[in-house]
């Protein structure tokens, strides 16, 4: 394993809170961080989520046992706080006695952090906002994602570099906060720990690991993309409250497009509230991303992707990814 002693001394915190060598999460991809990819990241010295995504309880339930099989080394579990089952799903997170629960999508619901943190858990979770970050750090969260919108998949509005600079002076110093969203290199990491950052989340940088099962042609259509080919939707109807998805531009795009109009009608004629218009618009993306991911649907499909797939130009093993990102980073505080 490289030695890293700077890069250790910046993450020192992270990583006893991660309990893992390297304070390195990956992001939690739908279809992508399943117990394949999750275990060979958590082996490489990493961190790796299971992303729950849609899965009902007894999928979840599956996917953790089979991760275990495969890694001995601590993992997380990414729940979305607007599942319909979320309060069941951390009944199974409690029952694998779960180390690190993570919550996205939204303000976690009354009860669910209390519920994780009542089998042991530490939870992590995002917030766009400093104000937010505050109230739910105040609230019992244990650590922070702060994800701007270079990301891949759903995205907040403002870039890393600038939630990096509002959050990490008022933050850093009391609490354990991580950085994501467009982070492709080791030189990058380096900067957000000189900031006062405790470790870093990617998600796009893993997408294409050799464990990961996304199909070949998922793989090359990243392959062969650059950074502007990975774009936000559109909101058409300021009514229905859409987080934006980073995607590379296809017909996909386009069909998400004719999907909101289609919602927002269906919203307009009181046939859904609006939660199930919110739950529907999800169910399109857990089925587009599946045709890309799993399919090689790669043009009608959603191939979500963060600004930095221009850095992902082959495939290689989780454990290497691992370790060029450490070399990068230590060789750039080294060389301050």
């Amino acid at each position: 394993m490289t030695t890293c002693p700077k890069m250790d001394a910046l993450t020192a915190r992270g990583r006893a809170f991660l309990g893992t060598d390297h304070a390195i999460l990956c992001g939690a991809m739908s279809w992508v961080s399943e117990r394949n990819l999750v275990a060979a990241i958590s082996n490489g010295g990493g961190f790796g989520v299971i992303a729950c995504g849609a899965m009902p309880p007894e999928l979840l339930d599956a996917e953790i046992a089979a991760t275990r099989a495969l890694t001995a080394k601590p993992f997380g579990v990414n729940l979305i706080t607007m599942h319909p089952q979320l309060m069941e799903l951390i009944e199974v997170c409690a029952k694998h006695r779960v180390g690190h629960v993570v919550l996205a999508g939204g303000i976690p619901p009354k009860g669910s952090v209390e519920a994780i943190k009542a089998f042991g858990a530490r939870v992590l979770v995002f917030a766009p906002t400093l104000a937010l970050a505050k109230k739910l750090l105040r609230s019992g969260a244990d650590a922070l994602v702060i994800e701007g919108s270079e990301a891949g998949g759903h995205i907040g509005p403002v870039a890393t570099s600038v939630l990096a600079q509002e959050f990490l002076p008022e933050l850093a110093a009391d609490h354990v906060v991580f950085v994501a969203g467009g982070i492709g290199r080791g030189e990058m990491i380096a900067a957000y720990l000189e900031m006062g950052a405790c470790g870093v989340q990617l998600g796009t940088r893993f997408a294409c690991a050799s464990e990961s099962i996304a199909h070949p042609a998922f793989k090359a259509a990243f392959f062969r993309a650059n950074a502007r080919d990975a774009v936000a939707s559109v909101q058409i109807d300021p009514r229905l409250p859409v987080i934006p998805v980073r995607a590379l531009k296809n017909k996909g795009t386009e069909a998400f497009t004719a999907k909101q109009r289609e919602v927002a009608q269906a919203l307009d004629e009181g046939r859904v509230d609006m939660h199930e218009a919110q739950l529907e618009i999800e169910r399109f993306w857990a089925g587009a991303l599946r045709r890309a991911v799993i399919e090689g649907d790669v043009e009608n499909g959603s191939v979500m992707a963060g600004q930095s797939v221009g850095m992902v130009t082959a495939e290689e093993p989780a454990a290497q990814i691992i370790a060029t990102l450490v070399a990068e980073c230590e060789g750039a505080l080294t060389a301050r």
